[in-house]
Parts: C-alpha cells; structure tokens; sequence
C-alpha cells in the first residue's frame, strides 16, 4: 500500500466512527453551519493580497513532527496580516496530529477563506467541514473516482462552499472537470511516494481551463519561484512547510512576502 492507500483506508473509519458520534442533524445545527462563506476566487484575485494559501501544518507522513509549538491563532492571523489570500488547516489526526478543532480555532480570527485540508471520501465530512468554520473543501482526485469528485463537489456548492480540486497529473485533470469546481491545484509531490517536482505545475498550467483559478500547491520555498508560476499562468500558491519548519512562522511569510 502507497501512504495515500492507507490515508484513505484510515480515513473510511475514521468517518464510520464519527457518524456514530454526531448525526449529520447534529452537524446541521451547529452555529458555523449557517454561516455564509467567504469567497475564495474574490480573495485570490484580490490586488492587496498575494495569491498565498498559507498552510498551518504540524506534521506530515514524510517528514514527521515540522512545529510542535506555534499555535493555530498566532500562526494564522500572522498569516492573514502577511497578505495571505486564503489559509489552510489540516485537520488528519493520525498521519498530520491535524485536528476540527484547529479549523474552528482559526475561524475565530480570520477573515478570509480558510480551507478544511483534509482526504475528503464522504458527504459527511464537507458538512463537517461547513459546521467546524472552513469556507473551502479540498476534493484530491488521486483517491476518488470521477463520479465521486462530481457528487460531492456539487454536495460542496450546496452548501455555500468553495471547492478546491487537486490533480497530479493530466489524466487527472481531465476526468476532473466539472462545474461545481472552483479552482485547481496542480500538486508538486506526488502522494504516492512524496517526491516533489515543479514540472508537475509548469506542465499542467496551460491545459487547466481559465474559468478555474490555478493553483500550485508543494514544494514552493522561494519567491523566485512564485513570479515564475505567476509568468507561466498561476493565481494562487499553496505553502505550508517553507513557513512551518521555522521557529516563528509569522516572521518567515512576512519576510517572503516582502521579497515578492
């Protein structure tokens, strides 16, 4: 089994668990549930800020523990005050120590789009996403099949939710297109064996279509790098790690942000 197989099998139990715990009913009613949600193509576009989704990202399975002491407020409102367009909060427990909680926690002190960063394979967990505060749901086509990414996209969009698709590769991308999608990703690493490669981006920019905001997600540790993927066609830019693994991540976007 790759990493991403056994995400995926822990992840089917994971939700099984949790369905027992709260009903969808339950979830519904829950206050954040309501709320309207934040635009993530107008935040992207948006000329004062810098096209960055920056992630909050204690650990990951290639590289173990990255930043066991900042907290989730401090971190992402530093972000939000850098510029970032957008944030992202794992919230996979066992493979990135993540958590719902950290979703609302940045909730309370954003205000622009957060994204539930998570291995989405049922309904029940975007309407999770919506009762815990996030604006946006990440569907990874790697571990869904096209019909899957078509169903619980348009679940997403029912709800008020953005939908961030994320492709690794042609094949991909093209059983991917729907238009209950709002922007895609291309990611660098491959979830199969975690190496990381930018061509994946540069190859895939042109054949994403325009009414999608583009986004290159992984391995972006250099603001050099971001005016490159701007020239060649991306809007937006996924970086968690190149902040996280500092000791004041608030402090390491601010200084990448200037050089930008």
């Amino acid at each position: 089994m790759t990493i991403l197989d056994k995400i995926v099998a822990r992840k089917k139990e994971e939700v099984a668990d949790a369905k027992e715990k709260v009903s969808l009913s339950n979830l519904q009613a829950m206050p954040l549930f309501s709320c309207s949600c934040y635009n993530l193509k107008e935040s992207i576009l948006d000329p004062n800020r810098t096209g960055i989704i920056a992630e909050y990202k204690r650990a990951s399975p290639s590289k173990g523990l990255i930043n066991g002491t900042s907290s989730v407020q401090e971190v992402v409102s530093g972000y939000q005050a850098a510029g970032a367009s957008a944030i992202s909060v794992l919230t996979d427990k066992d493979f990135f120590q993540g958590s719902l909680e950290d979703l609302t926690a940045a909730r309370e002190v954003l205000q622009i789009p957060l994204l539930r960063k998570e291995f989405i394979v049922d309904e029940y967990q975007i309407a999770e996403a919506k009762a815990y505060g996030a604006d946006i749901i990440l569907l990874i086509a790697a571990c869904l099949e096209q019909q899957e990414i078509k169903t619980l996209s348009e679940y997403a969009k029912s709800l008020g939710l953005n939908v961030l698709l994320e492709v690794h590769n042609e094949e991909e991308l093209q059983k991917s297109i729907f238009e209950s999608i709002d922007a895609i990703g291309v990611n660098n690493r491959n979830l199969k064996d975690f190496s990381v490669s930018l061509e994946h981006s540069y190859d895939l920019v042109n054949k994403i279509p325009n009414q999608f905001i583009k986004v290159s997600e992984s391995g972006i540790s250099d603001p050099e790098t971001i005016k490159a993927l701007k020239k060649a066609g991306f809007n937006a830019f996924l970086i968690g790690e190149n902040f996280m693994k500092t000791k004041d991540p608030m402090a390491a976007i601010q200084e990448f942000v200037k050089q930008i």
